[in-house]
C-alpha cells in the first residue's frame, strides 16, 4: 500500500495529475467541489495513474479540504 498527499484544485479548464519536486502530487480538476464530484474524479485520475482500480483508492483524510492523504492498494 502507498499514501500519497495530494493538492487539489477544482474547476480548472483541464484535469490532470502531476507529482511536483517537493513529492506532493498537484490535481487540477475540471470537477466543482459540490456533492463529492472533484473527490470522485480525483479518484479515477489516481486509479489510471497508478494502474489499479477505483475501489483500490481511498481518501484518508482530507475529504472537504484541498490537501488530501490518498491511500492506493
Amino acid at each position: 500500500m502507498t499514501t500519497i498527499q495530494v493538492k487539489v484544485k477544482p474547476g480548472s479548464r483541464v484535469s490532470t495529475l502531476e507529482q511536483g519536486s517537493d513529492g506532493v502530487w498537484l490535481a487540477p480538476l475540471k470537477s466543482p467541489p459540490v456533492d463529492g464530484k472533484a473527490n470522485a474524479e480525483l479518484v479515477g485520475l489516481i486509479a489510471d495513474q497508478f494502474g489499479c482500480r477505483k475501489a483500490n483508492v481511498t481518501i484518508r483524510s482530507g475529504a472537504g479540504g484541498r490537501m488530501k492523504l490518498i491511500r492506493i492498494g
